[in-house]
């Protein structure tokens, strides 16, 4: 739905609030990632999956029927509750059943998945709404998150000595909002999304404004700059979480991080296609590096029985990161009279700020 989204609410007349779409639905992912770590900790993994997966689904069903700008974000807040469960869940699942020496690669296939997703979403969901209708599209989404529910809830739990859910299981303690032992990935995961926040809100009007809109299916498709960044982060995943099997978790983010810097570089400053691809390739591959060396660093470094609370703050950082991102990225576009280069700017500073944090840390081996 995300390449479709920002002429949806265009159409609603909410054009200038587009860094709200990404702002808004990782604000609610944000404020429910104690509830998951909690529940997923206690009520156990696959509840907590098949609840974020129940929730996509319905959201995508109430789309169709935002008749206003206001209700549009209120849906979009609904949504973020999705994502604040169902990758909480996964995270802790997959933690439970990998051994320690093979969690790199463990959440590189996991990302492989989750991105491959993305990448036919982001092709597939432009398609539909171009050659049959928005509602149609919603329905699509609303339907594969029923086959979602399905697959999970077939799935054997891995959680022992689980509670039965009960009201008190929604009572949040300070404690639960913070894992102190994942600190580090939590700070390096912030800085370094903020620049993924930015590239999902000003991705589209990127797209529209290099992309030809002649008979060329491929580039008369908003989607395009996602799928080429997607593709791209799907070819190193796996590799890079093996790597940071093998060699430690920040030598591999002190060569992602650069690359994040040069994409951002290079997208503020695109004025041909080619250029623009170049960036989404570059953002994909440090995207792609990045992401399951700092989730199996969170792991490392989590007691097995807070697993949950560990990936919930870690998944916390992620939603600060991207959230600012999107908010502050959107806010400086229309301020600089829809010029790409201030706002990327911002990105490349945040990115080099993550940069030099790592370097920052001494020890370079997998902590357990």
């Amino acid at each position: 739905m995300l390449p479709n989204l920002p002429a949806y609410l265009e159409s609603l007349g909410g054009g200038s609030h587009k860094g709200l779409i990404i702002f808004l639905f990782t604000v609610s992912a944000l404020v429910s990632r104690p509830f998951s770590g909690k529940l997923a900790d206690e009520w156990g993994r696959v509840p907590v999956m098949v609840l974020g997966a129940l929730v996509s689904s319905l959201a995508a069903l109430f789309y169709p029927f935002a008749s206003s700008i206001w209700l549009f974000f209120a849906i979009r807040l609904f949504h973020g509750f999705s994502t604040g469960f169902k990758p909480t869940g996964t995270a802790a699942y997959v933690a439970d059943i990998i051994p320690s020496d093979r969690r790199g690669a463990a959440m590189g296939i996991v990302g492989f998945a989750s991105n491959l997703g993305t990448a036919l979403g982001s092709a597939v969901g432009p398609f539909i709404s171009q050659y049959s209708s928005l509602n149609t599209m919603f329905m699509v989404s609303s339907s594969l998150g029923v086959l979602s529910v399905i697959v999970l809830a077939g799935m054997k739990e891995t959680l022992k000595n689980r509670k039965k859910f009960n009201l008190n299981s929604l009572k949040i303690k300070k404690e639960d909002y913070y894992e102190p032992n994942v600190l580090k990935p939590s700070i390096a995961l912030v800085l370094t999304v903020f620049t993924f926040g930015g590239v999902l809100t000003l991705g589209p009007d990127i797209s529209k404004s290099l992309f030809s809109t002649g008979e060329n299916l491929l580039f008369n498709n908003v989607g395009t700059f996602f799928v080429v960044y997607v593709l791209s982060s799907l070819l190193v995943r796996i590799t890079a979480g093996k790597l940071s099997d093998q060699y430690g978790r920040v030598k591999v983010l002190r060569f992602s991080i650069p690359l994040l810097i040069i994409a951002a570089l290079l997208m503020g400053t695109a004025s041909t296609q080619l250029q623009l691809l170049i960036g989404s390739i570059i953002m994909g591959f440090g995207i792609g590096i990045s992401s399951p060396t700092i989730y199996a660093w969170t792991i490392d470094l989590s007691h097995e029985h807070l697993r949950g609370r560990g990936i919930a703050t870690m998944y916390i950082a992620l939603e600060a990161g991207i959230g600012l991102g999107a908010f502050f990225t959107g806010y400086l576009f229309h301020l600089a009279n829809e010029n790409f280069l201030i706002p990327f700017l911002l990105c490349a500073l945040l990115s080099s700020l993550g940069f030099v944090y790592v370097l920052t840390i001494k020890k370079d081996k997998i902590e357990s």
